[in-house]
Order: C-alpha cells, then structure tokens, then sequence
C-alpha cells in the first residue's frame, strides 16, 4: 500500500507543480516548438522513471536497437495502467498515444496528454475514429510517433492471452508509409492489476520487435497486417515467459 500511495502523491504532486509548467511551455512554444515539445517529453518520463522506481519495477529491455530514428506506430498488447509508464518512458522521439476517450474527465492529466500529441479515440461512430486516424496521420507525417494498443482496452484475461487487434489502427502506417514497431510486454499485470490496490516489486520484460514496413509485405499479408502483428506479439511474449 505504501508503493500505491508514494505513486499516488508523486502523480498529485505533478500535475500540480505542472500548472505553472505548462503555461511556462506554453510560451516557450511561441518562440521554439521543438524545443518546448522536447522539455515536457523528458520532465514526463523522468517523472515515470520515479514511479517505475517507487514501484519496484525491474525492466528487462530487448531489441531497443529495432527502432529507428524515424516516425513510427508503436502497437503492443495491453494489461496494465504501467504498460504506458513502461513504454513512454523509453521513447526517444515525440510520441503521441492513442487514449480512449474517457481520459478527457481528468483535468490536468488530459491537459498533459494533449500537449504531448496524445489523441482521444471515440468510438461511438465510425466518424468520430475516423477522426483521430486522420489526426494520428497528419501527426506522423509531422515526424511524431503514435503509439497505439490495438486491442482497444486492458486485456483482463489469462497472462498470456490476447484481444482480437482492431484493424483500423493500422490504417495510420498504410496511409503514412511509416514502419510499425510491435512491442511485447510480459507481466505488467503483476505489477498491479492482479492485487489492486497493492504495487509490488516486479520483472517485467519489453521486447521491442524488427520494423514491418507494409511496402515490403505480399498483398495477402498486407492484407491481414493486424492478424500478422497479433502473431507475432503472441509469439514473443511466450517466448519471453521463460526469462522471468
């Protein structure tokens, strides 16, 4: 419980201390956008560094090599709240996430999010994600990076279990040409999930997989892209239950 409560104050204590920040950087971003979008990149994940750390959370990293210095679509299964905290905290790059559209009730925290090119999927109508897709594209050709869980929310179900991927989520790298970045992530779940309200010290591993760039697939596996990346996601994470 007193992980949970450290973690909780830390989280407190920035957005409040981040008010001030943000209108700082808001500023800033009048005379040097990057420069600004940069700042609030690393305040973000320095401050998810200190709560991994609080958590106890010990990272095994594979494959960071794989990711280019380019624009890319990060997809990966989704457990845990701490998968973003895991996968943010290591982007190299601006990178905007896709959030279900219910983080638009957090105050400060969406304000956050937004500054950061975070996107709000509304799925309510085909229109509506439709919209986010088409902002998603606009933000990769402006060399930002989208990450994305496209199993559409946390998979509640056995360790190494898997959502259907929603396909529409691919969409971004087919109209963009950018290369996808499967990442795998085996027990975040431990981290929290499996005993709310408790965080307990655990081995997590994240392995970042090769870039699929879709120019180089055959029609037929261009075709089934999100089948083919669930795949392969699958294939890793059982692969990596045995370093644990």
């Amino acid at each position: 419980m007193i992980r949970f409560l450290t973690i909780a104050i830390i989280l407190f204590l920035y957005l409040l201390l981040g008010i001030p920040v943000l209108l700082i950087e808001g500023l800033i971003a009048k005379v040097n956008r990057q420069a600004s979008d940069y700042q609030c990149l690393r305040l973000v994940q320095w401050t998810f560094r200190l709560m991994l750390k609080v958590a106890g959370v010990e990272v095994t990293v594979i494959g960071e090599e794989n990711v280019p210095d380019e624009p890319v679509l990060f997809i990966g299964n989704h457990r845990s709240y701490f998968d973003i905290l895991l996968t943010y905290s290591r982007c190299k790059r601006l990178t905007g996430y896709i959030a279900k559209k219910e983080m638009l009730r957090y105050p400060l925290l969406r304000d956050w999010m937004k500054r950061l090119y975070c996107l709000f999927l509304d799925r309510s109508t085909p229109k509506e994600g439709l919209k986010t897709i088409l902002t998603a594209i606009d933000y990769i050709k402006q060399g930002i990076s989208i990450c994305i869980f496209p199993e559409g929310t946390r998979n509640t179900g056995e360790e190494l279990s898997m959502l259907p991927f929603h396909s529409g989520s691919f969409k971004i790298a087919e109209k963009t040409g950018c290369p996808i970045i499967p990442m795998s992530l085996n027990n975040t779940a431990a981290i929290f999930e499996n005993h709310m309200p408790l965080v307990k010290k655990t081995h997590v591993i994240l392995e970042y997989g090769k870039p699929i760039r879709l120019s180089e697939m055959d029609k037929e596996t261009r075709k089934h892209v999100a089948s083919y990346c669930q795949d392969l996601i699958q294939e890793t994470i059982r692969k990596n239950q045995s370093l644990l």
